[in-house]
């Protein structure tokens, strides 16, 4: 037993199935302890050289070692044996003499695992032929025969040919129709023939070793199911390699009905055409192609709009008696959202008109309440009917409703409550208010009780990795810069950052900082390094600065409280946290502010004065700003700030001095997105100050197609304080994002000042129009996002930034504009639908600059079309 530890040890794999073999069951149990107590030897320092070399013999001595099928998969599929692992030819030889129902018992859960646990499919499939077992359709088992196949090879072989050896052929098929993910193996390689998954499995039906019926069932059955994108475009090339004769897709009619209407456009586009053939070929009834029509016209795919109109016109020219039932149809396009598909659909009704009966007509004149006005009026004068009189509708313009900051609970009682709320936090991050009561916990626990609360958070801290670092290798400097904040003051209650080190934080602060963010920066850490020293040395009793609301703002009241708290416990505040506090206590509301600045100068404290003082000066100082234009970009520069300046600490007087676009730009390490909105609760009621110094960060979104910086708009939004120029940049960033996520974002940005009566329409749709111009935002991509903000009942609003985003791009469109402008105008033709819309439902009248010009040029583009529709919606003179 010495020996096959000693080979175990040393990692001498190929001698462990010979020592094995001379050993009896009951040896081989007697040294299994060994073996376990080997494994939590090297799970201490699993990356270490020793466990690589020893983890492969490990793994084959745990297998030959145990007697339970349960027992020895577990082993075989553990998490800390997937990255060092035997090869399987030694793991079946030692498994080998095992009864086979055992083997079954193993192999069968073994693929039940995960593809995440990484068990060797060339294991899997040994064991299946050493018991002669069914062969398991698990998704493990099956994309491990997948990528077997693809990747084992020789000269002259193909994937048909070793497709063709397989004795499992058809169950794994049949399992490979029940398994996700596996579309885009299936189109590996790009090019068809037998070497192509699809090519070999199409050639294998044809020749009859899989059954045809089966396979194409299943085939049209995978696509009705759904799935990812790489599914759907793996199971279609399969479907078209199968090369389906007519009597096998007349069939199936019910099911491309059901692709055509539900379907990804790709899967629905090939249902499409196999409908279309048989309408044409007369082998599709009128009634199913109406059928076919509900659902297809009222997809968002344009390109399938297009296809089935034109179906359904040929379809009424081949057989004039199908008139009745598919222009009704056809006209379920004057619905569609798009004014351009339903001009298209009523060209179509206009051509057959005269083949419909007087019941049709009069269906279709009923759907023709759906068009848009100028249409509407054309479809009642081709129709020759009357158009419906319908009681006018004053617009009523639909707003969410203001989001209300919400009241921060309490902190924890408990230390064990606490201990939670602090692993929640450093798994998920939480939002301000989580961290704000989370270190207002920390703060009062460890003045209360220091020992009881690092006992409790021992366990939860337990797998950070200064957890069990020597104090000389945690550097205070590193938590400053890379870690969340919260981890200095957990890492100082541990005792695991030096006094020193954390007093010369608190003294000399985080100097070398040069970007436009540091001033943000060096005042939200310098609170959380002096926080930490104070744990230390003089905890305090709880901190004055934890806001009262989500927004980050504190009540003044409750702030006169907290200081009247701390003058009768004689604890000394400190000066950051105080600092922190005067900047988050609100001073919008001079009553409050002035009744507070009473009871505050009555305290007696030299904090009791400076927080009266403070609120009897007024509101927050707003800044004297300016734009800058670098390149494409438009950003804003700020002037200082003076009452930011005086008696305030070091650290956070930078917030206060000038915003410069050229100098604060260099030398930027702040990448982490998640910071931002504790940036914004530093300043609750000045959030243009925010706004400008991450301005550049949220261009990023637009002009260099970044994702994720927008995320904080929606949070800005919500904030307090003036509302201007760098907010509303920030937003017309936002919604030229290159990513949806963030200009969904934005779109919640916008509403939200819409609705808290702080947007400013002129402003941002002129800014709108400067960035079109200067193509730092795209209009297709400021298009989608407004459309998206009109569908939630903002039409006026929409229209309101519109109405002074077009003229210049009108106008450039007329005089050639600068360069580029030809590539900017064909996103134009997007922004006039949205404004066309906008217009006719918000009821909005009047001249536009420069669109006149633009519905009077000649053709039949989109830029055209929707310039003549946005004209005639705003010169109607009464609602059609």
């Amino acid at each position: 037993m010495n020996a096959l530890m000693d080979a175990v040890r040393a990692g001498r794999t190929s001698e462990l199935p010979g020592l094995l073999d001379g050993m009896t069951d009951a040896e081989r149990r007697a040294v299994f302890p060994e073996v376990r107590e080997l494994r939590k030897e090297l799970r201490a320092d699993r990356w270490g050289g020793q466990a690589r070399r020893a983890y492969p013999a490990l793994q084959v001595a745990g297998a030959a070692c145990q007697t339970g099928a349960a027992a020895v998969a577990n082993w075989l599929a553990a998490a800390d044996m997937r990255w060092w692992q035997a090869p399987p030819a030694v793991l079946i030889d030692v498994l080998a003499d095992r009864e086979p129902d055992w083997l079954a018992d193993v192999v069968h859960r073994l693929a039940q695992r995960p593809p995440s646990a990484r068990v060797p499919y060339e294991l899997m499939a040994g064991l299946v032929r050493l018991s002669a077992c069914q062969v398991p359709t698990t998704q493990a088992y099956v994309e491990g025969w997948m990528r077997h196949m693809g990747s084992v090879w020789q000269r002259g072989d193909t994937m048909l040919a070793r497709l063709r050896k397989d004795p499992h052929l058809p169950e794994l098929v049949a399992a490979l129709f029940e398994t996700d993910d596996v579309g885009g193996t299936l189109q590996w390689p790009a090019e068809d023939g037998p070497d192509s998954w699809t090519g070999a499995l199409a050639q294998l039906t044809a020749e009859g070793a899989l059954e045809r019926g089966v396979t194409v069932h299943a085939c049209v059955a995978r696509l009705l199911r759904g799935g990812s994108t790489a599914d759907h475009r793996g199971f279609l090339r399969l479907l078209k390699a199968l090369d389906l004769t007519r009597d096998e897709e007349r069939a199936r009619t019910a099911e491309w009905l059901a692709l055509a209407a539900d379907a990804p456009s790709v899967v629905a586009a090939h249902a499409q055409s196999v409908l279309g053939r048989l309408a044409l070929d007369g082998e599709l009834s009128a009634r199913l192609l109406a059928e076919m029509s509900s659902g297809v016209l009222f997809r968002t795919e344009k390109k399938l709009v297009r296809s089935q109109l034109v179906l359904l016109g040929k379809a009424v020219t081949r057989d004039a008696a199908t008139a009745d039932e598919l222009l009704p149809a056809a006209a379920q396009a004057f619905g569609h959202e798009d004014s351009d598909v339903q001009e298209r659909a009523l060209k179509l009704v206009e051509r057959h008109m005269k083949k419909a009966g007087t019941e049709a007509r009069r269906e279709l004149a009923l759907a023709a309440q759906q068009l848009i006005p100028t249409l509407r009026t054309r479809a009642f004068v081709s129709l020759d009917a009357a158009p419906v009189v319908l009681e006018p509708v004053v617009y009523e313009e639909v707003l969410p409703p203001a989001p209300e900051p919400v009241r921060l609970a309490p902190a924890p009682e408990s230390v064990a409550e606490l201990a939670e709320e602090v692993g929640a936090l450093l798994v998920s991050g939480g939002d301000v208010a989580a961290f704000e009561r989370t270190l207002d916990g920390l703060v009062r626990h460890a003045h209360a009780d220091r020992e009881g609360l690092v006992e409790a958070l021992g366990p939860v801290v337990a797998r950070l990795w200064w957890a069990t670092a020597d104090v000389e290798q945690v550097r205070e400097s590193t938590y400053f810069s890379n870690y969340p904040p919260l981890h200095l003051v957990l890492a100082t209650l541990l005792g695991k950052v030096r006094t020193a080190a954390l007093h010369a934080a608190v003294v000399q602060g985080t100097p070398g900082q040069t970007c436009v963010h540091s001033a943000l920066d060096r005042a939200f850490r310098a609170r959380i390094s002096e926080v930490a020293y104070r744990v230390r040395t003089d905890p305090l009793p709880f901190l004055l600065s934890t806001p009262t609301w989500s927004t980050g703002l504190l009540e003044p009241d409750e702030l006169v409280e907290r200081l009247d708290g701390y003058r009768r416990l004689g604890a000394r505040p400190s000066d950051a946290d105080f600092a922190q506090a005067l900047l988050r206590v609100r001073r919008g509301d001079r009553t409050a502010a002035a009744s507070a600045a009473e009871r505050a100068a009555a305290l007696g404290t030299a904090e009791g004065t400076r927080l009266a003082d403070w609120l009897a000066s007024g509101g927050p100082q707003l800044p004297v700003g300016w734009r800058r234009t670098p390149h494409a970009r438009i950003l804003v520069e700020f002037d200082q700030i003076e009452e930011l300046q005086d008696d305030f600490p070091r650290e956070f007087r930078p917030l206060g001095r000038p915003v410069s676009v050229y100098r604060d730009r260099w030398h930027c390490y702040h990448w982490d997105d998640s910071i931002r909105p504790h940036w914004l609760a530093l300043l609750p009621e000045r959030r243009e100050l925010v706004a400008a110094r991450i301005l550049r960060d949220l261009s990023t979104v637009a002009v260099e197609d970044t994702r994720g910086a927008a995320a904080v708009l929606p949070l800005l939004a919500e904030s307090g304080g003036e509302a201007g120029d760098a907010v509303h940049l920030c937003v017309a960033y936002g919604l030229g994002a290159r990513h949806e996520e963030d200009r969904l974002a934005a779109v919640d940005a916008l509403l939200v000042l819409a609705a808290r009566g702080q947007l400013d329409t002129e402003l941002l749709g002129a800014d709108l129009g400067t960035l079109v111009r200067g193509g730092a935002v795209k209009p297709l991509r400021l298009a989608d996002a407004l459309r998206t903000a009109a569908s939630t009942g903002a039409n006026a609003t929409i229209w309101g930034l519109l109405r002074h985003t077009l003229p210049p791009l009108l106008d450039d469109l007329a005089t050639g504009g600068p360069d580029g402008q030809a590539a900017r105008s064909r996103g134009l033709g997007e922004l006039l639908a949205v404004a066309a819309e906008c217009a006719e439902r918000s009821g909005a009248r009047g001249e536009l600059p420069h669109l006149a010009g633009a519905a009077a040029r000649r053709g039949s583009s989109r830029l055209v079309t929707q310039a003549r529709r946005l004209h005639g919606a705003l010169t109607e003179e009464a609602a059609a």
